[in-house]
């Protein structure tokens, strides 16, 4: 049986480009076909695999920033031709409408957001912008064309409860969860981040920096923590906007090696993560190193963050009960082989073996 694998685009390093990896270590002779491929924006583990790209790959400014190339991705996404006996699609908007002539297993991250939750998606950009304009536009048709793809899945899985749900609303599908595996190796080298010389005891944000990803909210909060310590990893389009209203104890870094992560998350006190999140794979991430979370009581974090246990919660999106958590959390006592336990049952393992058992039986 022929597999393959399908991705909207490599051009990151988030969570879902993680699961893609963990997908290519359970089929190993699989394919990769993505729309957009930029090696050096993305974990340099995907050079060893076998990757087919869109035509668009040849404008190196959509691979710099595939936003740009949004009316351009139905068309390429509906010529990308895959031809396997089964095909494993990795999407949040685009790899699910792949030409697939063969069986397609559709592991959903989140339908679309700039479809079906563009005021989260567009965060406070103006009325008038060409970003909501542009949108306003072009939704109408991106929605037509998302449906009538979606409806093309043989099976659907979802990362999380809330997406389930959010999938049996957007499209009727009833879609099994499956919890991505936290992708973190613990045991391997740490590597020092130069510009955070000096830091210890921080709390960490692992994060896009996109308006829903609500890492202002948290640097905020740390301002009204003078004596507390915030550390951001990641980069996007807010990140010149965050770096201008950084107080002193708030530093962003970006483009961060694995053995770089590894130091930063070895060295926080906890991970705070404010934002509506699909799943939540960055508390898992944290947990498996012993680390507990501070997490928005909405999304994915439901699956992931065992209150009291693991982590706690805050109710609403604002500094102040953020601060409040902050608090609640330094005068808590972790359990930190608890932690790391909770992280285990998300296991690389686990995914890979579920996964099999769908390819390889279409009712299994």
């Amino acid at each position: 049986m022929k597999v393959a694998i399908a991705h909207d685009y490599v051009t990151q390093r988030g969570g879902a480009e993680r699961v893609v990896l963990a997908m290519l270590r359970a089929f190993p002779d699989a394919t990769l076909h993505t729309l957009l491929y930029d090696p050096g924006s993305t974990f340099p583990e995907f050079r060893g695999a076998s990757i087919v790209t869109s035509p668009l790959n040849r404008l190196r400014p959509l691979r710099r920033s595939h936003r740009a190339s949004l009316p351009l991705l139905p068309l390429a996404a509906s010529r990308m031709r895959v031809e396997a006996d089964v095909v494993l699609a990795s999407s949040s908007g685009w790899a699910h409408g792949f030409d697939v002539p063969g069986r397609l297993v559709v592991y959903c991250h989140a339908p679309a957001r700039w479809l079906y939750q563009p005021e989260e998606y567009l965060g406070d950009a103006p009325a008038l912008s060409p970003a909501r304009l542009g949108l306003r536009a072009l939704a109408p048709g991106l929605r037509r064309w998302d449906q009538r793809k979606a409806a093309r899945g043989d099976v659907y899985l979802a990362n999380s409860t809330v997406v389930r749900d959010r999938v049996r609303a957007t499209y009727g599908r009833e879609a099994e969860v499956l919890a991505p595996p936290f992708g973190v190796d613990t045991t391997g080298p740490r590597e020092p981040v130069p510009a955070l010389e000096g830091w210890s005891d921080y709390h960490l944000v692992v994060s896009r920096l996109l308006p829903y990803k609500n890492v202002d909210v948290a640097m905020e909060a740390f301002r009204g923590l003078p004596l507390e310590r915030l550390v951001v990893v990641g980069a996007g389009p807010e990140r010149d906007r965050l770096l201008a209203a950084a107080p002193p104890n708030v530093r962003l870094v970006q483009d961060l090696s694995d053995a770089q992560l590894r130091w930063v998350y070895a060295g926080a006190r906890a991970l705070v993560a404010p934002s509506h999140e699909d799943f939540g794979l960055t508390p898992l991430e944290a947990a498996a190193f012993g680390k507990p979370t501070i997490a928005l009581r909405a999304g994915g974090y439901l699956d992931t963050v065992d209150p009291g246990r693991t982590g706690i919660y805050f109710d609403d999106v604002a500094a102040a009960d953020l601060r409040a958590a902050v608090g609640q959390a330094r005068t808590t006592t972790w359990q930190r082989a608890a932690i790391a336990q909770h992280a285990e049952s998300f296991s690389e393992e686990r995914f890979a073996r579920r996964l099999r058992q769908l390819v390889a039986a279409p009712g299994a």
